[in-house]
């Protein structure tokens, strides 16, 4: 999302190098957990020691821009491939982001993943960059995954690797179960990602969390459930306005990360179309500009089992995929709740699957963490290592 993902931009400027040595110290070393410190000191953007260090266990890497079919038409692609042999092939999903495989942090972490020795396919799905969480996004990544996994030059005939980021991370582990991947996909990473939809969404209107326990919801949220039942809030002839003003909001809120002034602009725009509206739609919009979930998350809140309900859009209670599951997620989420990992690894381990979930402090869904201990960084090195030896 425009206010999401740090991409694993983490704040250990001392905590990774102490860790590393921590392993040497104790003669336990091994290349995977080698290769996950220096992924955690390059995606956290470390200089000094510990990256000079680390720099001879990673591969340059090239970039080169694609396109991979799926049964609706093609989708914008870009590939990062190692210099050398590599490990294996990853497709690598966005999540909701107008900016889509373009956004920086994205393109950071896909570029840090293939110097892993990585073959990595990041691949834009059209909804996402509109704010719309739909079912075909499932189809999208299944059939690009399998694109993918069919490649000789990509995939060399092994099962691939599929990482999906926020939204796009349940989606992913909804794809990797079905039919045509079941069999080819080695590993699914959920990275910040939901495993039952309508939850996620009632939190975000409630700050309710499944556990009862109340987390402030980012009121980014309720503009993009907003945004998807507008036929269900307002009449017809006011949908396409409505519509037009939240998307407006919504790309001031991007543009907030990177350019102030021009925030500032569209800011002012999504006021002057709110003042344009007629109601029910203009207080709906005033709300938005607002950011005000106590007002927009009680209406919205009836409407959210029926948007979010297709089984393709959840990973609860759909099929169970084949490879090992992975879902990592920053324990402060005021998007996507932690908890939603938790309760999907607690699932998924009864249905057979092999799981390694981790919730940590050194992530969150909108901003940079900047407190680092020490066992959080060793439990973060842990996680990637075993995934890099998939």
């Amino acid at each position: 999302m425009a206010h999401s993902r740090t991409y694993m931009m983490l704040c250990m400027r001392k905590w990774a190098l102490v860790a590393l040595l921590l392993l040497v110290g104790a003669g336990v070393i091994a290349w995977d957990y080698v290769r996950a410190a220096a992924f955690v000191v390059q995606a956290a953007e470390m200089d000094g020691v510990a990256s000079r260090l680390l720099t001879w266990t990673t591969s340059r890497v090239e970039e080169r821009p694609m396109e991979v079919p799926w049964r609706g038409g093609d989708l914008r692609a870009r590939a990062y491939l190692p210099h050398g042999d590599s490990g294996g092939a990853v497709l690598l999903v966005p999540g909701v982001h107008a900016s889509g495989i373009d956004e920086p942090r994205f393109a950071g972490f896909a570029r840090d993943l293939a110097s892993m020795d990585r073959t990595v396919i990041a691949v834009e799905l059209p909804p996402l960059l509109r704010y719309r969480i739909t079912p075909e996004l499932t189809d999208m990544i299944e059939d690009a995954a399998a694109w993918v996994a069919g490649q000789p030059t990509l995939a060399d005939g092994a099962p691939i690797g599929l990482v999906g980021i926020s939204f796009a991370g349940g989606l992913s582990i909804v794809a990797s179960a079905r039919p045509p991947l079941r069999e080819r996909i080695a590993y699914v990473l959920s990275f910040g990602g939901h495993g039952d939809l309508p939850r996620t969404l009632e939190y975000l209107c409630t700050g309710v969390q499944p556990d009862g326990s109340r987390l402030a919801p980012h009121d980014y949220g309720v503009a993009i459930i907003l945004l998807g039942v507008a036929e269900r809030m307002v009449p017809p002839a006011q949908v396409a306005p409505l519509r037009a003003a939240i998307e407006t909001f919504l790309e001031a809120s991007r543009l907030d990360m990177i350019d102030k002034e021009a925030a500032a602009r569209e800011f002012a725009r999504a006021r002057d179309l709110a003042a344009d509206l007629s109601e029910p739609a203009a207080s709906l919009m005033h709300a938005v500009n607002d950011r005000d979930v106590g007002t927009l998350g009680p209406l919205l809140l009836p409407h959210v089992r029926e948007f979010g309900g297709d089984p393709a859009l959840s990973p609860s209670g759909s099929t169970a995929p084949a490879g090992t599951v992975y879902l990592l997620h920053g324990s402060g989420d005021n998007v996507i709740p932690a908890v939603e990992s938790t309760l999907l690894a607690d699932e998924l381990r009864s249905r057979g699957v092999t799981v390694r979930q981790l919730s940590t402090p050194l992530v969150t869904h909108a901003e940079v963490n900047n407190v680092a201990a020490a066992v959080d960084v060793w439990r973060l090195i842990r996680f990637w290592g075993s995934l890099l030896a998939e």
